[in-house]
């Protein structure tokens, strides 16, 4: 990744999506990362976070995944190259338990553009809610809709995600990597900042999540993998993208609220396919993910 990055073109991606390695000592296939102190994992970032924004269109965005603990480094680094506009929390479910600490349950995505001139359609990533105290004006709903399935509003997103499953064993997306990203996640992400037609950067694919996605909705991506298990694991998810383009959590062209299946369309037919480029990268050491605990 640290030598394909400066040898890519210069401002040709619409969206870039980071998820490296958070600042753990962790298994990453064949690829092992270690825990640094934490200045040192700043400097980690500077050194291949550049490379990453070149490749962005002046009218581009970047998302940048993180934990608590880096979150604040990310924060520094990018405040040096972008513009800055918000800081996303979004509730991870899953999580073992602290008997002296607070369960850690929430990581961060640092959502950032190029430039003032950047692309946002809140309309497409929407969520949609049951609602628990319907209110009437004149005797007909106030801002939300009456339906056989139950009572529902769309709301505007917010910078706090409650509506997240991490992938588990019964779900089709579930790959064996140890740090796997919600496809509905990244589908908000790319939604909200590119249209049709446009290009994804994923410099860290791990098990091809945001490869899989783009493909589904109809963007083109080209993403970056250290280890060739998980690189065939992403050429894998992005062929079967092909022919299968449900997002668990989205459906209708809108996001749902979690246990709502009963009640979203059995069928979504909003997205198209995108091509797709895959770098392998096997000889290098820093290893790629995309989802930490």
């Amino acid at each position: 990744m640290t030598a394909l990055l400066p040898r890519m073109p210069k401002g040709w991606a619409d969206l870039v999506v980071v998820d490296p390695p958070y600042n753990l000592t962790k298994q990453f296939g064949e690829a092992k990362f270690a825990r640094k102190e934490a200045g040192e994992y700043e400097a980690w970032v500077e050194s291949w976070l550049p490379a990453a924004i070149a490749t962005l269109k002046p009218t581009g965005s970047l998302y940048a995944c993180c934990d608590w603990k880096c979150s604040m480094a990310y924060q520094r680094v990018l405040e040096r190259h972008l513009v800055v506009r918000n800081r996303i929390t979004w509730e991870r479910e899953k999580g073992r338990g602290a008997n002296a600490n607070w369960k850690n349950a929430s990581e961060d995505i640092w959502f950032c553009t190029a430039s003032d001139d950047y692309f946002f359609d809140v309309n497409a990533v929407k969520l949609k809610r049951r609602v628990i105290a319907p209110y009437r004006e004149g005797g007909a709903p106030k801002d939300w809709q009456e339906t056989a399935e139950g009572d529902f509003r769309l709301t505007h997103p917010s910078n706090l995600w409650t509506d997240m499953t991490v992938p588990f064993w019964s779900m089709a997306e579930n790959t064996d990597h140890p740090t796997q990203k919600p496809e509905k996640l990244i589908a908000k992400l790319i939604l909200a900042s590119t249209r049709p037609g446009a290009v994804v950067l994923d410099p860290f694919l791990g098990s091809g999540t945001t490869a899989a996605v783009a493909g589904k909705l109809g963007r083109h991506f080209v993403g970056i993998e250290i280890d060739e298990g998980y690189a065939c694991l992403a050429a894998r998810r992005v062929e079967l993208a092909g022919s299968n383009k449900e997002i668990q959590g989205y459906a209708g062209g809108v996001f749902w609220e979690r246990n709502s299946l009963q009640a979203q369309p059995k069928k979504s037919t909003d997205a198209d396919s995108g091509a797709m480029e895959l770098i392998p990268e096997f000889e290098l050491g820093e290893p790629e993910g995309d989802y930490h605990p």
